[in-house]
């Protein structure tokens, strides 16, 4: 069926009502509480001093769990208020806002603005991908057992709705190699699908994707990667990685708003992926009976109306990082990271979970306690000691998780080692 108004609204974002909404937008995403310095290593305190002004977040509790949700500036706040407020005064959808919000987000990722859907997280993208391969009963998927629960669920979903097998792996925290061998002892004939985390949830391990889409590759075997804890902590370059799909939220490490993210097809595989989620904005028909035409990209599952704030404020999200240098932020963490890899190795009795190999971890450190419980350790730190972690629990391993980020600070650092040596006496 035709959808007059939706024609109608397109149209005028290239008019009168379509400027207005984006003007105001544009006004309020510009705005800052500070404006960032020219990077020097001579003065780079001041420069990530000013980076943090632009963040609302508080200090008390110091906070170091971006791996699990991060907060966003006060850019990407007010790009979500006042588009969302934009809208609603002139009752309109603000559809016209969220291409030009591809153009910017895609880039960023390394990807065509064709290849990108939005989402609402990775969760979203990662079941979409599940759901729309054209799997058969026997046909078997095979992931590591450290993956996140939106990026398992969505194929143990499968195994009740249409047979499929998952076999799993253990990720290995000693090589790349080692990790790309553990996949290919699992593969089969009937192996449909590769998926792995581009650094995994539990401690921080960064995968060998682009080794693995190779591999993948050569078997004609489907590679999807999770990157809810990649994008924004590491540089991202989907065209190079050679994922076919991937999917990552802007809520975590690139500092979005709640409910945003996106999933990349790669466009040569775009027919690969059938429509499960379809709306009006999927495709084109003209008149009732008659056969839908998708549209040409990944936007085809996309659906009826959105949060046009959410989706412009994802892309503001971006313009910060790149104002900060996407380079910069990877090297910031992870330094931080490094230090407190380094101290606490130093704890006797203290279990470092996260790889000692550099080329395998980035911003995230996962540390167990020998005798406290993950839950007992995550209190401790925050009640005792003023330190937002993030408790580990998943595969047993009792831990508890640090994340750092550009809100961070060494002196931030140096509380997190003072807190668990604490905890190594007191616990």
């Amino acid at each position: 069926m035709k959808l007059d108004r939706r024609q109608f609204l397109q149209g005028m974002g290239g008019g009168a009502a379509g400027a207005l909404i984006a003007g105001s937008t544009a006004r309020a995403a510009t705005a800052s509480p500070a404006t960032l310095p020219a990077f020097s290593t001579s003065t780079s305190a001041d420069f990530w001093r000013a980076v943090r002004a632009h963040f609302p977040l508080q200090d008390d509790p110091v906070y170091l769990n971006c791996g699990g949700l991060g907060p966003s500036s006060q850019r990407v706040l007010d790009a979500v208020f006042s588009t969302m407020l934009t809208l609603q005064q002139h009752s309109e959808t603000g559809h016209s806002l969220i291409q030009p919000a591809r153009e910017i987000v895609a880039p960023f990722v390394g990807a065509e603005p064709r290849e990108l859907c939005f989402t609402r997280n990775a969760t979203e993208g990662n079941a979409l991908i599940a759901a729309g391969l054209r799997l058969r009963d026997g046909d078997e998927v095979i992931f590591e057992s450290h993956a996140h629960p939106g990026g398992s669920f969505p194929w143990f979903n499968q195994t009740k709705e249409r047979g499929v097998t998952v076999k799993l792996f253990e990720p290995s925290p000693v090589s790349a190699e080692e990790n790309l061998a553990r996949i290919r002892a699992l593969v089969t004939p009937r192996t449909k699908v590769i998926q792995v985390s581009h650094i995994t949830c539990t401690d921080g391990l960064v995968m060998p994707v682009r080794a693995i889409a190779e591999f993948a590759a050569a078997r004609g075997i489907w590679f999807h990667a999770d990157g809810a804890q990649a994008v924004g902590m590491v540089p991202v370059n989907l065209s190079e990685l050679g994922c076919d799909s991937y999917a990552f939220c802007g809520h975590k490490w690139l500092g979005g708003p709640h409910e945003s993210g996106a999933v990349f097809i790669r466009h040569a595989r775009l027919e690969a992926v059938a429509v499960t989620g379809i709306g009006s904005h999927s495709g084109d028909l003209p008149f009732l009976p008659g056969e839908i035409r998708y549209v040409d990209g990944a936007a085809r599952h996309e659906y009826g109306t959105r949060n046009a704030g959410l989706i412009v404020a994802l892309a503001e999200a971006v313009r910060l990082q790149k104002e900060i240098g996407v380079e910069r932020i990877a090297a910031y963490g992870r330094d931080l990271a490094t230090y407190l890899h380094a101290e606490f190795s130093k704890i006797s009795g203290l279990v470092v979970l996260t790889s000692a190999r550099p080329e395998l971890r980035a911003s995230m450190v996962t540390i167990a306690h020998p005798r406290a419980s993950a839950g007992d350790f995550f209190t401790y730190l925050l009640k005792t000691h003023g330190l937002r972690c993030r408790p580990v629990t998943e595969q047993k391993l009792n831990a508890v998780r640090i994340s750092t980020h550009v809100f961070n600070s060494p002196a931030e650092c140096e509380r997190v080692v003072a807190g668990v040596r604490a905890a190594m006496r007191d616990l």
